[in-house]
């Protein structure tokens, strides 16, 4: 179970890195953004990740795996949720930010732990599994985009993330041993 929980995030965070992309027009005239404004929502989420995954590797280090998976899928969750609330160009790209802070980590740690928790013979076929679950966010995620805004919202490209993050949440939570500590060094 704490692979699948492990797994879903990981796919969350990846989903979302392609998944806003065709909901971008419908956003811009909901929120009367320019062409400019509009391209931070994207610029934001891509950039906040990128900073924030150079210090994944100390805080798990110093908190543990588990407290920072945790709270990474939490906030995500949480940022996903005032992603589909925004009322304004500000608020989404504010918001958007906070989920590439949050899912900075989801990616790394998600390997980690499927790391630690597998034998060492293991590994290979472990990290096989996940790498068709981060494969499969990006391509699937233009597709899933597409449908949720023609047939829902634009809003809903964020709001799919809420079951995922919730069940993911609860399964770290249950799952995860205490004091996990990552015995594969990101920062060495």
């Amino acid at each position: 179970m704490l692979t699948l929980s492990v797994m879903m995030a990981a796919l969350m965070q990846a989903l979302d890195t392609t998944i806003a992309n065709v909901a971008l027009p419908h956003i811009q005239g909901s929120l009367s953004a320019s062409t400019d404004e509009i391209n931070w929502v994207l610029t934001s989420y891509i950039t906040a990740a990128a900073i924030a995954t150079l210090p994944t590797g100390w805080l798990s280090g110093k908190f543990g795996d588990k407290k920072v998976f945790s709270c990474a899928v939490a906030g995500f969750t949480a940022s996903s949720i005032l992603c589909g609330m925004s009322m304004s160009i500000g608020e989404i790209v504010f918001c958007r930010l906070l989920q590439g802070v949050f899912g900075a980590s989801l990616i790394p740690l998600s390997q980690a732990i499927l790391l630690n928790i597998n034998p060492p013979e293991k590994h290979g076929s472990a990290m096989a599994l996940w790498g068709v679950g981060v494969m499969v966010g990006p391509i699937l995620g233009p597709s899933l985009g597409g449908f949720l805004t023609d047939n829902y919202s634009w809003r809903w490209v964020f709001y799919i993330n809420v079951p995922f993050g919730v069940l993911s949440f609860l399964g770290i939570l249950t799952f995860c041993k205490d004091g996990d500590k990552k015995s594969i060094p990101f920062d060495t």
